[in-house]
């Protein structure tokens, strides 16, 4: 019996059923109707005349049948050999790979969700790509540094004193902090970050941060506007987290908002949420880049990224973080050279 899971033969006989219910029904319902109204005498000419009627409407019935069942299952058999075949082969890694869509409503709907599912691997695949490719370019402005350094020290070009391995322990000061970004990276998207929820004064990690990158922002001739909220704002999080995302927005700031220029950060209230919302009136974003910043290792400006220091997944993790506390990170800007807007919204507590 081990035909009958195949889909071809459930419909066949699904059919073939349906053709010998109707005909036992109506042959039952003729031989009754015969022996209540017709004359005793006519009775077995009658009777043979509707079985011969029955039998040829029987095998008319079973080749209707048979024709419409085979007709069906090769339309749905082979959109599910399509199918089949096409997860074969997005297996394999042939990503741009998509299925023809049927004409059938229900067909279609299920070739449509295949190709939308296969588009969203490819994507991802191209993702996987680019961050690859990302990573090696970063990590190879470290140790095209140190190599330089060693070469140069080997060769007698540089001089064997403090300052060139100052130097040379800054590359890989870099080197590291890229190596535990991408490690915090992975660990956040993967759902494995630690966090430690309480309720706290919101107003207070703010002072924190705004203590520990101030020298930054003294060193770049900047100046730093902290409109604090008179009454405390709870919410609950990880305030460690908490002060993470606000290090890297302030950060951000200060590193693309030019001498003379302003930082603010402030703290508002609704009914549900405490935002934080840290504004500059550095070089701005582009509104074509604005959709994309909280992506991995994603620059509107490289150039300027890299020389700068940046990671470029220190966005990525930021966002990863706020969602993992329930909360979330929006960036606006008017465009180059109108400053950027970063709010953080996070859960009020109470």
């Amino acid at each position: 019996m081990r035909f009958w899971r195949q889909l071809r033969w459930q419909i066949i006989g699904a059919q073939m059923l349906v053709v010998i219910v109707g005909v036992v029904t109506l042959s039952f319902t003729a031989n009754l109707l015969i022996e209540q109204t017709i004359p005793t005498a006519q009775v077995t000419p009658v009777r043979t005349t509707v079985i011969q009627a029955l039998a040829v409407a029987a095998l008319a019935a079973t080749i209707a049948g048979l024709t419409t069942s085979l007709l069906l299952v090769q339309i749905i058999l082979r959109s599910l050999r399509n199918i089949a075949g096409s997860s074969q082969r997005i297996a394999a890694g042939r990503y741009d790979e998509r299925v023809e869509v049927p004409a059938s409503d229900e067909l279609r709907a299920v070739a449509e969700s295949f190709n939308q599912m296969a588009e969203a691997l490819e994507q991802i695949e191209q993702r996987r790509i680019t961050m690859i490719g990302n990573v090696a370019h970063e990590l190879r402005t470290p140790l095209a540094g140190i190599e330089g350094y060693l070469e140069g020290l080997i060769d007698g070009v540089l001089p064997n004193t403090a300052d060139t391995f100052l130097d040379m322990k800054q590359e890989v000061r870099r080197l590291r902090r890229l190596v535990d970004d991408l490690q915090t990276l992975s660990r956040v998207e993967a759902g494995q970050i630690s966090l430690h929820f309480t309720t706290f004064d919101i107003n207070d990690v703010i002072r924190r941060v705004v203590a520990q990158i101030q020298p930054q922002v003294l060193d770049g001739c900047l100046q730093m506007q902290f409109a604090s909220h008179e009454h405390p704002l709870l919410v609950h999080a990880d305030p460690d987290r908490v002060a993470q995302i606000l290090l890297n927005l302030l950060g951000n700031a200060v590193r693309y908002t030019p001498e003379g220029g302003c930082i603010t950060i402030r703290s508002v209230h609704t009914n549900d949420e405490v935002q934080v919302i840290v504004e500059d009136t550095g070089i701005g974003i582009a509104a074509e880049h604005l959709p994309f910043i909280f992506e991995r290792f994603y620059r509107a400006d490289p150039s300027r990224a890299r020389t700068s220091g940046g990671s470029g997944i220190g966005l990525t993790i930021a966002r990863h973080l706020a969602w993992a506390m329930g909360g979330d990170i929006r960036a606006a800007s008017a465009g180059p050279g109108k400053g950027s807007t970063f709010t953080l919204s996070l859960p009020r507590a109470g």
